[in-house]
């Protein structure tokens, strides 16, 4: 708990046995109050591995893909009554020593949604993101920024904070089952005129780590740019029309 606000952690797993204990193992318990696993229905030890390490551990009983799991985790944060809910991967690319930090930003009260940026500073290629990743992350996240009308340096990263009340407002569990899920979120968010912030996060890509394959990472990048575009014209609208996000949502309680 931090400043009396309670600190959920959840966790979106798929064949994480390598990385999962690693992973819980540097999350702060002292301000942690809890730790949610979500498993996808993987093959390999991941929920025998959860079953030693002191956390909450659920598995799905069909696939969900990765945006329907999400959703689950999310849930969980809120069912477990979280003020602030941290959203982790398990794979160990993100330092779970953030948490606190991004939890401080949401609890503060002016923003309600955090990202953990890989490529803010030179953390992701030091720590061994692939180019041609990088520059299309870079490129992707550009577009969206003018689209958007926001300033951030990254929109793709597994790592993220929100408050209750941002998820409490969006209906989350009518969007995407897919990858494109936490961006949609994103733009909703911003939509309704909740302020967002980032923190530098340092990244690892290690043999263990996840990634998604090309075609996938293929189809997602146009989703991003589908997404902002049509987030884009809504803006524009809204401008022409004298319409603005309704900012008493975001604003601290």
């Amino acid at each position: 708990m931090l400043q009396g606000k309670k600190i959920v952690v959840t966790m979106p797993s798929y064949f994480a046995e390598k990385t999962l204990e690693k992973t819980v193992r540097e999350i702060p318990r002292d301000l942690v109050d809890e730790v949610i696993l979500s498993d996808d229905c993987s093959r390999d030890r991941t929920m025998e591995i959860a079953a030693t390490l002191d956390i909450t551990a659920h598995q799905n009983e069909v696939n969900q893909n990765y945006g329907g799991n999400v959703k689950r985790c999310l849930q969980y944060g809120l069912d477990a009554g979280g003020d602030v809910i941290i959203l982790l991967h398990p794979d160990y690319q993100y330092t779970p020593k953030l948490i606190v930090p991004m939890a401080a930003m949401i609890i503060e009260g002016t923003y309600d949604l955090c990202l953990a940026s890989r490529t803010s500073g030179r953390g992701a290629l030091s720590g061994g993101m692939p180019v041609w990743k990088y520059l299309v992350n870079l490129a992707i996240t550009n577009y969206m920024d003018l689209c958007l009308g926001r300033r951030h340096t990254e929109y793709h990263t597994g790592y993220r904070a929100y408050s209750r009340r941002l998820l409490e407002s969006i209906p989350f569990q009518e969007l995407s089952d897919d990858f494109i899920f936490d961006n949609e979120l994103l733009v909703a968010a911003v939509e309704k005129g909740y302020q967002t912030c980032e923190i530098t996060c340092p990244t690892r890509y290690e043999e263990d780590s996840s990634s998604i394959k090309f075609s996938r990472a293929l189809k997602y990048g146009i989703q991003c740019c589908i997404l902002s575009t049509g987030a884009f014209f809504r803006r524009w609208n809204a401008k022409l029309s004298g319409e603005e996000p309704a900012a008493g949502e975001s604003s601290a309680s």
